[in-house]
């Protein structure tokens, strides 16, 4: 992405968009309540590492291996509350950075959205939406796949020799729906499915529906065949905190919790760790994208079992954890020289994070 792109970024974030200081709260009781933040303004409360109990000593090795490994920015909520953001290599609370895949877990929630809505219904045929020859496979192939094939990404469509683009003539047929889980850029075309039921572009009903509603900032850019999100770092855990309330944001629903249950579970047999375009921590399988083996155990061992992830290129994150009424965000570049959406970094990093409260 180019500086002239962060500049423009920057000037729209921060006509909505905060400064990193934060309002203290008192020491938390156990059965204080979740906190939300204003949809306006800079106020975020925190809690400190001491009212938690966790370890002071264990914070510094964490911050030297967040900048060790390229971080930006890096956000750690229990019960809403801020316990460490930092910022490292000349970002700031205010510089917005792109989302990569992790930006596909808003598509879900929006594909969500639009169905509790009756817009939408997950198990119709894309084609019901955007008409037929969206693919170039033969049409009672392309009639096999639904809204939810493509949430969970089993399509059938080949992924390997056709890359990222979604145009129909790379649009080719693999598979039956259903019958294979392979890691495709053509989720992105929920975001055309909801487009036509709604009537909106995309970007309007997104930023009608989700980002306003909880006060996040930032815009969709178009990066080649992908559509990517970019935010600041508190935007991207306001998403988080939204997730760990299971869709509510305070006492108002945007995301209705049959659904959030569903995008937040395995969504098919094949992949045991993916739901509705989120990573599963826990299970007993999983499979890494572009890959077609089934691995054994968990997707980050050092991870809390209960964990569900948002995860893109570049070590991109956001950690969810309900045992532990935690969000974790990490925003930055490559940790190494492995760019998919997992890798080594992951596992490293929650040891560093354990380190805090075990």
């Amino acid at each position: 992405m180019s500086k002239i792109i962060c500049s423009l970024l920057t000037l729209l974030l921060l006509t909505s968009c905060s400064s990193d200081s934060t309002n203290p709260t008192p020491t938390p009781t156990p059965s204080e309540s979740i906190y939300f933040p204003p949809l306006t303004g800079d106020v975020w409360e925190t809690k400190s590492i001491a009212n938690l109990g966790w370890k002071q000593t264990a914070v510094q090795p964490l911050l030297d291996y967040l900048e060790l490994k390229h971080s930006k920015g890096f956000i750690i909520l229990v019960n809403g509350r801020i316990v460490m953001e930092n910022y490292f290599n000349g970002h700031t609370a205010t510089t917005p950075w792109y989302w990569a895949s992790a930006g596909k877990t808003l598509t879900a929630t929006m594909t969500g959205i639009a169905q509790q809505e009756g817009l939408i219904n997950i198990n119709n045929k894309v084609s019901d939406y955007i008409g037929t020859g969206w693919t170039s496979m033969p049409l009672a192939k392309e009639n096999l796949i639904t809204n939810k094939h493509l949430l969970s990404m089993t399509s059938g469509i080949e992924d390997i020799v056709n890359g990222d683009d979604v145009t129909p003539a790379k649009l080719t047929y693999k598979a039956d729906a259903g019958t294979r889980w392979a890691y495709h850029n053509v989720y992105v075309k929920l975001q055309d499915v909801i487009a036509q039921a709604s009537g909106q572009s995309w970007t309007n009903y997104f930023n009608a529906k989700l980002r306003d509603k909880i006060g996040m900032t930032g815009a969709w850019i178009q990066d080649g065949n992908n559509s990517v999100y970019w935010s600041t770092t508190r935007s991207m855990a306001r998403f988080g905190l939204l997730m760990l309330n299971k869709g509510k944001w305070e006492n108002t629903t945007i995301l209705n919790e049959a659904y959030f249950n569903e995008a937040t579970n395995t969504s098919q047999n094949i992949n045991l760790g993916y739901g509705y375009l989120w990573w599963l921590n826990g299970k007993s399988s999983y499979h890494l994208p572009q890959s077609q083996l089934q691995l054994s155990g968990s997707i980050i061992p050092s991870g809390p079992n209960d964990m569900f992830m948002a995860l893109g290129k570049n070590d991109q994150k956001i950690y969810v954890i309900p045992s532990k009424k935690m969000v974790v965000i990490r925003m930055g570049d490559a940790a190494d020289s492995v760019n998919l959406a997992l890798s080594d970094f992951d596992d490293v990093l929650w040891q560093k994070i354990n380190a805090l409260y075990q």
